[in-house]
């Protein structure tokens, strides 16, 4: 059976820098025998996370159960079905988009933190999936890096839904103009990354 991979769009929009390098790397992988899908979040219906922590009380390897019903869990059976996980986002005001951040803390089902634990673990510490991050900035990447928390928000993304991060774009100076065109260096690292996913 092939392997299935999965991205995760996290920007406000579609066919911009973001998506055009997450289509690029899903491209490469299913130019490398990959089945691949894309989720857009903005598309999706994803209730704020409240805290209520209903989700962590039950101990188990598998993610809890929230209390909204919404989209957020046809998301994640495609997310655990997946061999590999392509995770976009900007940069808006130093960090991820907030659909993106919407996203990440509805992920605190995969922890356990039952009533009168100090701090939460992970259900299931072992990475079975590889992940590409991807993100971009107006900025120069290498201030990017150091101003903004976006790469270290989405490899704990990363990590929480038992992936490995195998490779990370940041494409700086990209928003320089309304409608940037992809420089081909990136849309190189895209396809090189979309290939480490089955490396």
């Amino acid at each position: 059976m092939a392997p299935k991979i999965l991205g995760i769009v996290g920007s406000y929009r579609k066919g911009c820098v973001i998506d055009t390098l997450v289509s690029t790397a899903l491209s490469a992988a299913k130019e490398a025998g990959a089945t691949t899908s894309k989720i857009y979040l903005q598309d999706k219906h994803i209730e704020f996370c409240i805290n209520c922590r209903q989700c962590t009380q039950e101990p188990g390897t598998m993610y809890g159960q929230c209390i909204h019903h919404d989209d957020m869990a046809s998301i994640l059976q495609e997310i655990e079905s997946s061999d590999g996980i392509v995770l976009g986002a900007p940069v808006n005001f130093f960090n991820v988009t907030a659909i993106m951040r919407r996203f990440m803390e509805r992920l605190v089902c995969y922890a356990y933190w039952p009533w009168g634990h100090h701090a939460p673990q992970l259900r299931n510490k072992v990475k079975n999936k590889r992940a590409v991050l991807i993100t971009a900035t107006a900025m120069p990447a290498f201030f990017g890096r150091l101003l903004t928390g976006a790469v270290r928000a989405l490899k704990i993304t990363a990590e929480v839904l038992h992936a490995k991060t195998v490779a990370t774009i940041f494409a700086g100076t990209i928003a320089d103009t309304e409608h940037p065109t992809v420089p081909l260096k990136f849309i190189q690292q895209a396809q090189k990354a979309g290939r480490k996913l089955l490396a």
